[in-house]
């Protein structure tokens, strides 16, 4: 079966579809023999030849889904940049190469999923599909009136909020609360607690949709089964 180029070599693992498509315009890939730089071209992995600089990719068929309790100072992403750790580092026993779906901050620890299936990874990460809970302890103690407000949803950027549910977990004085969003702006509940006056002390991501793992340790990373890949698609998928 024919597909895009950019998305073979991302299956291949090769890189990201981004960066594939930088590979495929700067003239590194070839089609039997044949370079190619458009990035509309479709191929069959399973009977065309397909090379990058020279060397022949094969397909693995298998698609993995891998949950990881990622630590804090870790960045989300496959590189860095400046150089800083990242959740890669914890996966390199999978033959696969996965890619993360969606982001962490850098200073937040807890639940992501890596996969090397780019459609889950495309419906996953869409706003508002994919409801995620955090763990979030605070400086200081919000009171009511605050709280129904960050509920509601603020202006924040010059943009609202959509609402989110924020549960209260002790009675503190740097208290913890359950915050449960359906939408995943950049460092949103550090933000929306920080502009009122109550900053984050710590974050941590407890459940991805229907997903969650006590007994994952910091660090620790597990394949999904595939009951659990099913209902995702079932419950956030495409129809």
């Amino acid at each position: 079966m024919q597909e895009r180029l950019q998305k073979i070599l991302a299956h291949a693992g090769i890189a990201s579809r981004r960066k594939a498509e930088e590979i495929i315009t700067e003239g590194r890939v070839t089609v039997n023999g044949k370079v190619v730089t458009e990035l509309g071209t479709r191929a069959d992995p399973d009977s065309d030849a397909i090379r990058v600089d020279g060397k022949r990719i094969h397909i693995s068929s298998r698609y993995v889904y891998v949950l990881l309790n990622k630590p804090k100072n870790v960045m989300s992403t496959s590189t860095d940049p400046l150089d800083r750790p990242t959740v890669m580092e914890y996966v390199g026993r999978i033959k696969q190469r996965v890619y993360p779906v969606g982001r962490l901050d850098f200073a937040s620890e807890g639940l992501i999923l890596l996969t090397n299936d780019g459609d889950f990874t495309k419906w996953m990460t869409k706003a508002g599909v994919v409801p995620k809970v955090y763990h979030v302890k605070v400086s200081g103690k919000p009171d009511e009136p605050l709280l129904s407000k960050l509920r509601r949803g603020i202006y924040l950027d010059g943009e609202r909020l959509a609402p989110c549910e924020i549960t209260p977990l002790n009675e503190a004085e740097n208290p913890w609360f359950e915050v449960t969003l359906h939408q995943g702006r950049n460092q949103q509940i550090r933000k929306m607690f920080g502009v009122s006056g109550h900053p984050v002390e710590k974050l941590r991501r407890v459940r991805i949709g229907f997903l969650e793992d006590r007994k994952l340790k910091s660090g620790a990373w597990r394949y999904l089964n595939e009951k659990e890949v099913e209902r995702f698609k079932r419950e956030f998928g495409k129809p």
